[in-house]
């Protein structure tokens, strides 16, 4: 469309260049002076002209010695014509008379630009979304299936979401199937699930899948700042895909224009939910024979407005959610096709070891590796580099280059030695994944511990050795190094045991004295900007008593820390000391340091040659996943 419109310009300016040329041409003749009037007189009277060519109020002409020459000349040229005709120059006379083609074009010159100017705007406003004046054609982008084409092959780790949609794959290959039998297919499918666990690909899949014309959008290109436009694209949009039934329309993050109505000002008659409206009147009037079908994302939906999840709309919700380890070892696997790997790579082992991550979080996971693996120059990828790789993704990049005294890396040794040795002797708790001294992201040390298999609760004998560990950190400390010489370090450790107790006590139903009741925390909203808070009905003796059972909680994980790591204490002499040595210990490093046992750290890693060059594709950085398990204690 650029090309087209700068082509067009180009044309019209080529042309008025033009036109001004034509009538300009030969007024002056190429390479001559132009000499005054009196000059010219002086010329004539001494003989020296030998030719002369006359037009209207100008001259040009020609001396013996060849030279030319113009001048401008009164209109009255009598005078002028006489004295050339004494000195018997040769006279010529051209007309001024302009050619009639040229006079009307030169007429009607500003009518037709401004004729061009109309077209030109007119066509702009029919050229679609993109043209000047084409707000209210839709943003859909159309994917066939020749293009970028997707299948359910492509998708792993959802196999009850592929289950669920290969019903919609079913009906658009062959609709008489269902509707012999009085069968209707639902018009609109909502995929519900965290960020990064692959609902858009699933989208793509069910379109490469059914072999139809798949138009996406994003719920937030239908709404703009003028008022009817996202209506008059929603419009747009279904007749698009009208002309090309059966199809798939997909809309990404429906929440941004499906929210509740009457949330907003005004008594909520704005744009964004006049979108919704015309949205709704647009799903709900469908012809069952058109065949089109309405899928839809989001990771919020309590937010969404009621009629939009009620039967002939959206009436099928596919729970897309984090993988459990099967479903990831197949998503790494998917993602390790193009990638060189050592004979060393368990791919179950890694699965394993990221619990919580997502289809996106996994992708960047071996990305991370890959990376790692080139700046080695490495020609494949070790297990060492996923492991690297988990810890960066995890708990942040290695600041090696902060400088820590030896008085705070002792300290940071013994706070992490607590908290490992502790989580080797609790009743119940995951095994000790690593424990490192090494600052990474804002925390001086961690510990990380990772659960054998995917946990979808937590026993109330594994919250409070839980608790026990957290409190590991800050007791080694004061064992150690007495009370005055106590650190901050343990904040983050308070935090979360703060955090398991309240829970413990308000929502889990684990305190006597309050007994298996909910119990209401504060919760803030925002509005216009400011915090609101929003406090259930707790009366003061009870939300006093809530504290109460919450510092006897965390009271208690103290206590059982300071009797283990006193009976302990020459073990957490030995862990903090091979922590000083080492630096990072794996789980079985430590285990084998409590026996006596030192790390073995020979590199067994030959010497590679430097790999040829090869570009290794970069991905926007992502946020560490936030789950339950594994969680880190940090310094």
């Amino acid at each position: 469309m650029n090309l087209r419109n700068m082509a067009i310009w180009g044309i019209l300016v080529i042309a008025l260049i033009g036109i001004f040329s034509l009538m300009n041409a030969g007024t002056h003749a190429t390479g001559a002076s132009d000499i005054s009037y009196s000059q010219l007189l002086a010329k004539v009277d001494a003989g020296a002209i030998k030719s002369a060519e006359l037009s209207s109020a100008h001259i040009a002409f020609t001396d013996k010695s060849g030279k030319a020459f113009t001048a401008t000349t009164p209109n009255e040229q009598d005078d002028l014509v006489k004295r050339l005709e004494a000195q018997k120059a040769d006279i010529r006379v051209k007309s001024t008379t302009m050619n009639p083609i040229l006079a009307v074009l030169f007429q009607f010159l500003p009518f037709i630009v401004m004729i061009g100017f109309y077209i030109f705007f007119m066509r702009q406003m029919q050229g679609g979304a993109r043209g000047a004046m084409g707000f209210g054609k839709s943003k859909a982008k159309m994917l066939t299936e020749n293009k970028n084409r997707v299948t359910f092959d492509d998708v792993a780790g959802v196999d009850e979401a592929k289950d669920e949609l290969a019903e919609i794959v079913d009906f658009l290959k062959d609709p008489q199937k269902f509707q012999r039998l009085g069968g209707k297919i639902p018009k609109g499918a909502l995929m519900v699930g965290p960020p990064g666990t692959g609902k858009t690909l699933l989208g793509r899949a069910v379109a490469g899948e059914a072999g139809v014309p798949f138009f996406y959008i994003s719920g937030s290109d239908f709404v703009e700042m003028f008022v009817g436009v996202g209506a008059s694209r929603v419009r747009d949009m279904f007749e698009q895909a009208k002309k090309n039934s059966p199809c798939i329309i997909f809309i990404d993050e429906i929440d941004a224009v499906g929210r509740h109505r009457g949330a907003g000002l005004g008594g909520g008659n704005d744009e964004r939910e006049q979108t919704l409206n015309q949205l709704l009147v647009e799903m709900d009037g469908f012809d069952p024979s058109e065949a089109i079908i309405v899928i839809a994302s989001t990771n919020r939906p309590d937010v969404l407005d009621p009629a939009l999840l009620r039967p002939g709309r959206f009436d099928r919700q596919v729970v897309v959610g984090n993988p459990d380890i099967g479903g990831r070892e197949r998503i790494l696997r998917v993602h390790m096709k193009n990638v060189p790997l050592a004979a060393d790579v368990d791919v179950r082992t890694i699965a394993r070891g990221t619990p919580g991550f997502s289809g996106a979080d996994l992708a960047n996971l071996v990305n991370e590796a890959a990376l790692m693996a080139a700046r080695k120059n490495r020609r494949m990828v070790l297990q060492r580099d996923f492991e690297d790789a988990k810890d960066r993704v995890m708990m942040g990049a290695e600041r090696k280059s902060m400088a820590m005294t030896d008085e705070e890396k002792r300290l940071t040794a013994y706070h992490e030695g607590g908290h490992a040795l502790l989580a080797l002797n609790v009743p119940a708790t995951d095994p000790v994944h690593k424990a490192t001294i090494i600052p990474r992201g804002r925390a001086l040390g961690m510990v990380m511990q990772l659960p054998e298999r995917d946990q979808l609760s937590m026993s109330f004998e594994q919250m409070t050795s839980r608790l026990t560990i957290l409190m590991g950190g800050r007791m080694a400390e004061e064992i150690i190094f007495g009370k005055d010489k106590i650190t901050s370090g343990a904040s983050s450790d308070i935090d979360q045991a703060t955090r398991l107790a309240r829970a413990m006590v308000t929502k889990w139903g684990f305190s006597d004295k309050l007994g298996v009741v909910s119990y209401g925390e504060n919760q803030d909203e925002v509005f216009l900007g400011h915090s609101v808070s929003r406090t259930q009905n707790v009366s003061e003796e009870t939300s006093r008593l809530i504290d109460e059972e919450v510092k006897r909680l965390v009271q208690g994980g103290f206590d059982e820390a300071r009797r283990i790591l006193m009976e302990k204490i020459d073990d957490l002499h030995t862990l903090a000391k091979a922590l000083l040595e080492y630096e990072t210990l794996t789980g079985d490093e430590i285990v084998n340091a409590l026996k006596g046992i030192p790390p073995n750290r020979e590199d067994p890693e030959a010497a590679l040659p430097p790999p040829p060059s090869v570009s290794v594709p970069l991905t926007p950085p992502i946020e560490a996943p936030q789950i339950e398990p594994p969680q880190a204690v940090t310094a």
